[in-house]
């Protein structure tokens, strides 16, 4: 696979996550209906992992719920994992 495809589709997935959390946040903010946490986790998972922490981080939001402290950072750590194994083993 190439690495720029990669490097490209992760920026973007993580671009959309955080742009998602910050949305999400205003929506709080504003008291409007919200972004699901479903929908949060699965950008995350998908590939947008390191995007939904910087979100986390940078917005204050959802920092206080279990699962997304747990499950992002989850799905940050298997993602590096997958990219690192994928560039050691063509």
């Amino acid at each position: 696979m190439n690495t720029h495809i990669d490097l490209s589709i992760l920026f973007t997935m993580s671009l959309v996550a955080f742009a998602l959390y910050g949305w999400d946040k205003h929506k709080a903010i504003y008291d409007e209906r919200r972004i699901s946490e479903f929908a949060l986790l699965a950008w995350a998972f998908l590939g947008g992992a390191f995007g939904a922490l910087c979100g986390m981080i940078f917005f204050r939001h959802k920092t206080k719920h279990t699962k997304f402290i747990i499950l992002v950072p989850l799905f940050l750590a298997i993602q590096l994992t997958i990219d690192i194994l994928l560039r050691m083993f063509p």
